[in-house]
């Protein structure tokens, strides 16, 4: 496979790992604020890959392909850290809600109704498969695509290597 295609096929890897996610909250697991914040470097990654497809400068997208892939599997090692209580998390993520209990919606926000609220906290696993959570999973796969995209770059700068030695034996047979 050449570079490109290699991006393409990583590319395609954090779409169906966007798509999966995407598939867990129609099926009612609402993602906390972690598990938001691993999507957006998949969909970095996605357009990294269309932009590929449409002949932008190869080893750049595959460079933003791999940052991306690398910063989502970075989230979600980080994730699993909190959710097994290896390190903290940010105040944001977390808390047992006892301050609010006394509050309606509508008192919290203006626009808010009395209805329930699924509500996540990042450091409590809501779906675990083999012992893992999401987020370890989201690691393990984006780890994964992170090799593919780093195999990628390998096979692009060979391709362009011998582009340019082949040009320059052309160059001196003229």
């Amino acid at each position: 496979m050449t570079g490109k295609q290699l991006g393409i096929l990583a590319a395609g890897g954090s779409g169906i790992l966007l798509l999966a996610a995407f598939i867990f909250q129609l099926i009612g697991y609402a993602p906390c604020a972690m598990c938001i914040w691993q999507l957006y470097p998949h969909g970095v990654a996605i357009v990294a890959g269309l932009l590929l497809a449409v002949g932008l400068p190869v080893v750049l997208m595959l460079v933003v392909g791999a940052c991306s892939a690398i910063t989502t599997a970075a989230i979600g090692v980080y994730h699993t850290g909190v959710e097994r209580d290896w390190w903290e998390c940010p105040t944001s993520c977390t808390g047992a809600g006892d301050a609010l209990s006394g509050l309606s919606g509508s008192a919290l926000l203006p626009s808010a109704t009395d209805e329930p609220v699924n509500l996540v906290m990042c450091d409590e696993v809501v779906w675990e498969f083999l012992s893992l959570s999401m987020a370890s999973w989201n690691a393990i796969w984006s780890g994964l695509l992170t090799v593919i995209w780093i195999l990628a770059i390998r096979q692009a700068l060979r391709e362009a290597t011998t582009a340019s030695q082949i040009a320059t034996a052309a160059d001196n047979e003229n």
